[in-house]
């Protein structure tokens, strides 16, 4: 079965982006290549059990195993030696990224307390978007009773081609719900 997002995309937002920027060919309309999420846990340093919880978060909301992150430098301020697990991440694509999107865009972003849209400013010079999310708990797979220690995350879409504009406008018409400028809000 073929994700409700990728549909969407397929149908209805490549035809869009074509029109609205008078692109000719399907193609170089800019398509999602991967997610990956990526949680940074430095107390893991003290203890590996909040990393070893941060993993099975993880895996829980993304159905697929995390692999660690590890240091590559040793910083003795922060008391970090190399080859440390100090993170987790996932990488994301095909039928399971449209999924994750879907859900993220529709379940989790709206479970924010005082949520008024993500950033426009986020992109990257290649119109990758990343998305820093400070808690875990808005995801309806964790189980609120077992987090210790809450845990944010980086989420970063990546796109296989595109400006910022055509990856902007991708991402709305897919359902991401952009903050508002203040000049709209004033209209």
């Amino acid at each position: 079965m073929t994700p409700r997002l990728k549909e969407r995309y397929q149908k209805e937002v490549v035809e869009k982006v074509k029109e609205k920027f008078g692109i000719k060919n399907a193609l170089a309309v800019p398509r999602l290549d991967k997610i990956v999420i990526n949680m940074g846990v430095g107390k893991a340093i003290a203890d590996m059990k909040i990393l070893d919880n941060a993993v099975k978060d993880l895996e829980n909301f993304t159905g697929q195993k995390a692999v660690i992150t590890r240091a590559r430098i040793a910083i003795s301020n922060f008391k970090l030696r190399a080859n440390m697990p100090i993170g987790c991440k996932v990488t994301l694509r095909r039928a399971k990224m449209y999924e994750f999107l879907d859900r993220l865009i529709s379940i989790c972003l709206p479970r924010i307390r005082d949520f008024n849209g993500v950033s426009k400013k986020s992109f990257d010079k290649n119109g990758n978007y990343t998305l820093g999310i400070s808690d875990q708990a808005i995801f309806p797979e964790v189980d609120q009773s077992k987090i210790t220690v809450p845990q944010g995350m980086d989420i970063t879409i990546v796109f296989n081609k595109g400006p910022k504009e055509q990856t902007m406008e991708v991402l709305r018409l897919l359902g991401m719900p952009f903050a508002k400028d203040k000049k709209q809000e004033e209209e």
